[in-house]
């Protein structure tokens, strides 16, 4: 051996600028590798230079020494590694910047309400674990489709919580968690959904199919932003529901399906109000369900007042009572 063809560990110290406890760590580690002089002491090929300066520039990047020996013995790319590291830094600043909002949303509550934002927050510390137990209510609220159907519906109408959620956004994804967490509440979205109150359904499955193309139907409407009425959009809706319960849309049936729709719990109304704030423009099946309850209560009203209406045969005008009937006339 000679010092032409090998290295000291101190000239490939001097070399890389590595000093040389690490050079032998790193020979320790596996990650260099190392012959030895006749004297014992440990002598390095001149490829360890190249090696030993990428070693520690993935180093400088905060690559795990794991990454670096695949990539060391090419089983992974350097590409591949930084992209890895990249992911992982980012997660990081992830949950830090969530932590911060966090701190700041029980920060700004009142003093005598910090206890209650605590608690009401740790729901949405871990945030997949968060959209988990939305995930799982709405997978049992909708048990009767099949699962692809059920996955199109949560893509649209679970939001996720978003690394960027500033407190007011982590305040209200923690209530929705606390709404779904609520037994009373399950039920009362179970019984809106499917206007349970109104006996007399053949096939779960088909009207839950059905309310959900009414909701599509009407979310133009809702998303342009019309106040709800009666038309075409609620005609459908009602339609669906007496044709789940073999009967018809009379004004007898639009009543019966009116002591649910008017009495949709505040709560289900609330969860929707909550979801928006994630969903932006997109409108929610919830929202859209709602604005169809709103559109027959309005439907019903009219109806009463019009039943109310004395005949039109009997006209006061002026304090003159005069009959009118087809074909007639008056001035």
């Amino acid at each position: 051996m000679t010092h032409i063809t090998y290295l000291t560990i101190g000239e490939l110290a001097a070399r890389t600028g590595v000093a040389v406890r690490t050079v032998r760590f790193y020979c320790d580690a596996g990650l260099l590798a190392a012959a030895r002089s006749p004297t014992g002491h440990r002598v390095f090929e001149p490829g360890a230079v190249d090696r030993l300066l990428l070693l520690r520039r993935l180093r400088s990047f905060g690559v795990g020494l794991t990454a670096i020996e695949d990539v060391l013995d090419g089983t992974r790319s350097i590409a591949e590694v930084i992209a890895a590291e990249r992911v992982a830094v980012d997660d990081e600043l992830d949950a830090l910047n969530r932590r911060r909002a966090l701190l700041r949303a029980v920060e700004s509550a009142a003093p005598d309400t910090q206890d209650e934002h605590l608690n009401l927050l740790a729901a949405v510390i871990d945030p997949r674990a968060a959209h988990d137990v939305l995930v799982t209510f709405w997978r049992r609220q909708l048990t009767p489709l099949p699962a692809a159907a059920v996955d199109g519906f949560l893509g649209m109408n679970v939001p996720e919580l978003s690394a960027d959620a500033n407190p007011e956004h982590l305040i209200a994804y923690a209530e929705l968690i606390a709404a779904v967490s609520n037994p009373d509440i399950a039920t009362a979205m179970y019984d809106t959904i499917r206007h349970r109150s109104t006996p007399g359904v053949r096939d779960e499955r088909r009207l839950l199919f059905d309310v959900a193309d009414a909701c599509v139907a009407a979310a133009p409407r809702v998303a342009a932003g019309h106040p709800p009425c009666p038309g075409a959009e609620l005609d459908h809706y009602v339609d669906v529901h007496a044709t789940a319960r073999g009967r018809h849309d009379t004004p007898i049936f639009r009543r019966q399906l009116l002591t649910d729709a008017a009495g949709a719990d505040h709560r289900v109304r609330r969860y929707w109000q909550l979801t928006t704030r994630f969903t932006g423009e997109a409108v929610t099946s919830g929202a859209a369900q709602l604005w169809l309850f709103d559109a027959l209560s309005d439907s019903v009203t009219r109806q009463g007042e019009a039943d109310d209406r004395p005949p039109l045969s009997r006209i006061r005008t002026q304090g003159t009572t005069s009959t009118m009937s087809p074909g007639s006339s008056h001035s």
